[in-house]
């Protein structure tokens, strides 16, 4: 399954859009008035079925994520030099980015879960998602939430 994730040009908060291959929403991801960033994730039915909430005053930037209102783990950015880690408190997943932050493997274990591509030379973020489960698209969806808002706290 592949997504594409659209950061919305003009708005005040972060806002995105999510869309499939054939180019249908499958989300859409708006923005919240927070202490830190708070990312709220509808259905195209508008129902929520998840958010993302940063956990502010932590030594190193972490995430708490939820999926219909119920607590299913965190994301941590991991102390590391070169290659950007995250710790990931979910499903078993690990991930992983390169040097320059724009490519990450989601793993579980020695499992592909999805590849994760920032596109280059947008207005805006753009990434692709390759998802190999199309039931982990929200929780993939998620964690992208949470390393962009950390990268872009970052600059």
């Amino acid at each position: 399954m592949k997504l594409l994730f659209r950061q919305r040009l003009f708005s005040w908060l972060d806002s995105y859009d999510i869309y499939d291959e054939e180019g249908r929403t499958a989300f859409t991801v708006q923005g919240k008035l927070a202490w830190g960033h708070k990312f709220v994730i509808l259905d195209p039915t508008g129902r929520e079925v998840g958010m993302v909430k940063e956990v502010i005053l932590t030594f190193l930037p972490q995430f708490e994520l939820y999926c219909n209102g119920n607590y299913i783990g965190r994301i941590q950015k991991e102390f590391s030099f070169f290659r950007p880690r995250y710790n990931i408190e979910c499903n078993g997943w690990h991930v992983e980015g390169s040097f320059m932050e724009w490519d990450y493997t989601i793993q579980q274990g020695n499992q592909l879960v999805a590849t994760v591509s920032k596109e280059l030379f947008h207005l805006t973020d753009h990434y692709s998602m390759d998802i190999v489960k199309p039931e982990d698209a929200l929780c993939v969806l998620m964690l992208v939430l949470a390393i962009d808002a950390e990268k872009c706290s970052r600059q």
